[in-house]
């Protein structure tokens, strides 16, 4: 049935996510699963489960989804590790969450930090501020913007998370390296799995073509729209 809780139901994933698969997931993915709405990217508060859409309607432009079709072995064992160095970070600077830390505060206890620590925190604040500029900027169609967003993003998510891996980035340069291609990033738990490409549509094929041209491995694509969570279909 369709009648329940959207929120209890998100919950109710991530929760299965923890206890059943020991995974100490956060929100995101059982959010725009449930709460997806057509033609809208979604902000997520991962503090106060607030949800706000973000047009994207567009109609010259569509998300590029390409599967590298690897999975590198680390993929279970380091999302618990990031999350620790991150809570050890919050922790050494007197935070309940890096949500409540500057890059100024960050900076001045660099110091005091294990190196990777300071890197993994690094990644998470800044990304924090690039995810609320990225909402400002598509709401404003600037999609430029939005576009180096995506890659700033990536770029952290490689050299401050490190989750990344060859075959990510080089999906993601194939991707950037032509026109009407605004932005790439990986996506996901990272070291394998997808990038996300916002495109103009009139590009895509050709996109696809450079990707398929200069990557390592055989990708595969999916030319997509923001659409509706999961729901029933009356048959």
């Amino acid at each position: 049935s369709d009648d329940g809780n959207l929120l209890e139901k998100a919950l109710a994933c991530q929760k299965a996510e923890h206890t059943f698969a020991s995974m100490p997931c956060g929100i995101m993915d059982q959010f725009i699963s449930v709460m997806g709405k057509k033609d809208h990217a979604l902000l997520i508060d991962c503090r106060s489960l607030e949800v706000t859409p973000v047009p994207l309607t567009d109609p010259n432009l569509v998300v590029l989804i390409t599967n590298s079709n690897v999975r590198h072995t680390l993929t279970g064992s380091e999302y618990p590790t990031r999350r620790m160095q991150c809570m050890k970070a919050a922790k050494a600077l007197k935070k309940e969450s890096l949500r409540d830390v500057s890059m100024t505060d960050l900076k001045a206890a660099e110091a005091h930090l294990d190196a990777d620590v300071y890197c993994r925190a690094r990644h998470v604040i800044s990304e924090i501020k690039r995810t609320a500029d990225a909402a400002k900027a598509l709401t404003s169609r600037d999609y430029q913007e939005f576009g180096k967003l995506m890659v700033e993003s990536h770029n952290s998510l490689r050299d401050d998370y490190e989750v990344s891996c060859p075959e990510l980035d080089e999906l993601v340069a194939a991707a950037m390296d032509g026109e009407g291609v605004y932005g790439s990033r990986m996506t996901g738990g990272g070291f394998g799995g997808c990038t996300v490409t916002l495109v103009d549509a009139a590009a895509v094929e050709k996109t696809i073509q450079r990707i398929k041209d200069r990557y390592s491995g055989t990708a595969t694509f999916y030319i997509t729209k923001p659409s509706r969570g999961a729901h029933v279909l009356k048959l």
